[in-house]
């Protein structure tokens, strides 16, 4: 087939006829062979054929529509091109076909038809003769001239695309080494080219009208070209790109364009970003890894999982604030006006911001303290956390822990995991924009723990000030400076913050509100706020004090003001609808004057009511009218119409309570029964109260006649409010009060209530939550308290107004208590002097 006179074809040759190209000598085309008579040939030609002889067909160009092609055999073009049939695909979907890779050979005439089924078979003359040009190069004249003007277009061509893409660089070496008479054909077949026009080509049999053929081809491409390097945006660096190149051809639709304009902006974008990371502020170790980082995302395609979780990362640094940071507002008479105006009363927590503020004069570095407010729900820990973010100048963030069982929650998640993110901490930072804002850890004391650790733990370096100058968050993995923040934590027993944590923080009570204070905060507050929000102005509704006292004794009982608003809140809207129905009313009277005697007897016999007068004052009776009755009721003096009752004070989550201790006596052995969800503290105090109380029976008279009272008898102590859980050891001195009473038959004063903690010994220890316990007996409309001897320095932090209002016994030991809870005193048959104690 080949020899060194040039290519040499069969005389007789296959024709495949194709309508979805043109082939050109030189060029490698795909051909999706699906007619009958194609699929015929290559099934006796190819597929059965055993030389290399057989792989050679003619393919020639054919204009028909496949869709319309019939048994007929259409007319034939003249000229094909002779191919060698390289590859064979056959594949049934969509229906059955193959795919032929032909490599084109030499140009061929067809001279006669031999026959037409079951393929057409003809007999053809070669064309190219290629051995006449051997000397061609060294020929002058017009020829000559063509083919120089031809080879330096295609060098041109390909100098104005990447040398670095390994096609373009193996295409620039066939340049130097094909003959010069190639070119037209391989040339043609590569650039942006219809099927006409290499038609046009491919007819071209004398070569010197080949390259005049081709030649307005290949300067028409290197001229869009040009149009197309002048019209986009070019990077300085990079001026020269191929997008869609492959080996020996070009991609339809993609040949030799140059970047696509989202690569542009991507580039635009990488720059950009570095120029973010630069300007950012960062310190020396973080730049250093957003630097790297930046290197590899340069060098990474955009199809790489990892580029979009880098690029991520980059924004993520650059987005922070390292060193952006708000300017402090200093002036402690306007901070002391902003608090007094936003909260009333918080005394203590007022105090300490003003010191922070003091301190900030003094010294322009300080380190962001570390506060927890610890109090009952509704008393304004959030709410005042908010203030104090206002009241310094600063940003103001909160995170809701309740619930949170994930230490990733805090301090991140890893890079390696899909869906990676950030702690809360540094996200906040990234939503509030500076590095000193006001973090307010709501419900700290609700942090859960799970199999993916213990949040409460990971905030141990958040909240320790010589820690959190370099807090590292798993996602960053570069530390971040926290020691700007100021964290505020709230909480409301301190029970459940485990000790670590606890000590990290400076811990401020936040105890709950006395009735004063609650008709203070309800006036200046509360009622404005509820008029907004339902519509209404002071003209419309006026809620007296006297009033609002009733609301806060017998609709709420709490240390704080949510239930408060709730009932102002249903006053609003029981005004609101009266005002509605005026309205209404008013509306729907005639505009005529003659009919308004008649509309006024109307609305008199149907009893729709008139628009009401302004203001509306709720009274007592309106009060009832709109709460209905009274839900708490003062039952404390009828409680205690019968020996063997007692009120103790508890604290609680929620506040302090008052609480109830029932004792009876029965026929027995000396059992002594517990009930009402007592804990093993507080069942111990109840044993230590029946054992000293039957070691001093004969001193207080308790025998009736024998040595030990529960001789023959049985006690029953039961705590009410059976279903709520109650431990301690506060309930020791209410207890033995309760049983004194049972076994003296006398009653214990109605108007007195008692916390504190016994020994055996029966003195009285301190117990805690002391301003809780009495806020509650305030509450409750109790005159006498008997605490603790040493829970003296206790009655400091009470309001002035509630210890002018109480009788306070301070007690040692529980001779002292039941002296003061029954009347007339609880006198001993034999009086020994008191044993002071020495521990």
């Amino acid at each position: 087939m080949s020899s060194n006179s040039g290519i040499q074809i069969p005389s007789r040759l296959p024709l495949l006829c194709t309508h979805d190209g043109v082939l050109l000598p030189g060029s490698t085309m795909r051909i999706s062979v699906d007619t009958a008579r194609n699929m015929q040939l290559v099934k006796s030609r190819l597929l059965k054929g055993t030389s290399l002889k057989s792989t050679i067909i003619g393919v020639i160009p054919n204009t028909r529509d496949p869709e319309h092609d019939s048994d007929e055999l259409p007319s034939l073009h003249s000229i094909g091109t002779a191919g060698l049939a390289v590859q064979v695909v056959g594949s049934n979907w969509p229906k059955p076909h193959y795919t032929l890779l032909i490599t084109g050979l030499c140009r061929f005439r067809v001279t006669q038809l031999l026959r037409e089924k079951p393929f057409p078979v003809a007999e053809v003359e070669q064309l190219d003769k290629l051995e006449q040009y051997t000397e061609g190069d060294q020929a002058d004249g017009e020829l000559g001239e063509l083919s120089q003007r031809f080879y330096q277009a295609a060098v041109q061509l390909v100098g104005m695309l990447d040398m670095s893409v390994p096609v373009v660089a193996k295409l620039r070496r066939l340049l130097d080494s094909l003959p010069k008479e190639t070119l037209p054909d391989v040339l043609a077949s590569m650039i942006r080219t219809s099927n006409k026009e290499k038609l046009q080509v491919l007819d071209a049999v004398d070569l010197e009208e080949r390259f005049k053929k081709a030649l307005p081809l290949l300067t028409r491409q290197i001229e869009g070209l040009k149009l197309l390097q002048k019209t986009r945006k070019l990077r300085p660096d990079d001026d020269k790109r191929v997008l869609a190149i492959r080996k020996g051809g070009v991609f339809p639709g993609r040949q030799f364009s140059l970047d696509e304009e989202g690569e542009d902006e991507d580039g635009d974008d990488t720059a950009m970003l570095e120029k973010k990371v630069k300007a950012a502020a960062m310190p020396e170790a973080a730049l250093r890894v957003c630097l790297k980082e930046l290197k590899r995302l340069k060098k990474m395609p955009q199809s790489m999982p990892e580029y979009a979780l880098t690029r991520n990362y980059l924004e993520m640094m650059v987005e922070l604030p390292w060193s952006k940071s708000s300017t402090d507002c200093l002036d402690i008479r306007a901070a002391r006006v902003l608090l007094d105006n936003d909260h009333y009363a918080m005394e203590k927590l007022k105090r300490r911001v003003l010191e922070y503020l003091a301190v900030r004069q003094l010294k322009s570095t300080l380190k962001g303290p570390i506060l927890c407010f610890v109090g009952p729900p509704g008393v304004g820990k959030t709410s005042v956390g908010r203030s104090i973010a206002r009241t310094l100048g600063r940003e103001f963030h909160r995170l809701a822990l309740g619930g949170v069982c994930d230490q990733s929650d805090i301090r991140g998640h890893r890079r390696t995991y899909v869906g990676s993110m950030p702690g809360r901490i540094i996200n906040g930072l990234k939503t509030v924009g500076v590095n000193n804002p006001v973090f307010l850890l709501d419900e700290v004391d609700k942090l859960g723990k799970s199999l993916q650790g213990d949040p409460a733990a990971a905030l141990l370096e958040v909240l320790d000030p010589e820690q959190n100058h370099s807090f590292t968050d798993h996602y960053l993995n570069v530390p971040f400076d926290l020691s700007q923040v100021l964290f505020i934590a709230t909480a409301n027993t301190t029970a459940t913050i485990p000790p670590a944590l606890l000590d990290r923080m400076e811990v401020l009570q936040v105890p709950g509100y006395t009735q004063e204070e609650k008709v203070e905060i309800a006036h200046r507050h509360l009622i404005p706020h509820q008029l907004e929000q339902h519509g209404l102005t002071p003209q419309q509704l006026q809620i007296p004090q006297d009033t609002t006292k009733d609301i806060i004794s017998k609709y709420t009982r709490e240390a704080g003001v949510r239930s408060l608003e709730r009932k102002i809140g249903a006053i609003c809207r029981a005004v609101a609808v009266k005002f509605a129905e005026g309205h209404k009313v008013s509306r729907a009277e005639s505009p005529t004057e003659q009919h308004a005697d008649q509309n006024t007897e109307n609305e008199e016999d149907s009893g729709i009511a008139a628009p009401p007068e302004m203001p509306i004052v709720i009274d007592p009776i309106a009060l009832k009218d709109i709460l209905g009755p009274p839900v708490f009721e003062m039952e404390v003096s009828e409680r205690l119409t019968l020996p063997g009752v007692a009120i103790g004070l508890a604290w609680t989550p929620m506040g302090g309570e008052i609480m109830f201790v029932e004792a009876s006596r029965m026929e027995g052995e000396g059992q002594l029964t517990l009930t009402g969800q007592l804990g093993d503290v507080m069942k111990e105090s109840a044993h230590l109260a029946i054992s000293w109380l039957r070691s001093n029976a004969k001193t207080y008279l308790l025998t009736n006649g024998s040595a030990d009272p529960l001789e023959g008898t049985d006690i029953h102590l039961h705590f009410p409010a059976g279903a709520v859980t109650k431990d301690g050891p506060s309930a020791g001195v209410t207890i033995v009060t309760c049983l004194a009473s049972l076994l003296s038959g006398r009653l214990v004063r109605s108007d007195v209530a008692m916390t504190g903690e016994i020994t055996l010994r029966g003195l009285v220890l301190p117990v805690g939550g002391i301003k809780d316990k009495v806020l509650a007996a305030h509450r409750a409309n109790l005159k006498r308290v008997i605490i603790p001897k040493r829970n003296e320095k206790d009655l400091e932090e009470i309001p002035p107004q509630v210890r002018a209002d109480l009788d306070f016994v301070f007690a040692s030991t529980l001779d002292e208590v039941l002296n003061a809870a029954f009347d007339g005193g609880f006198p001993a048959a034999v009086s020994h002097p008191q044993v002071v104690s020495k521990l």
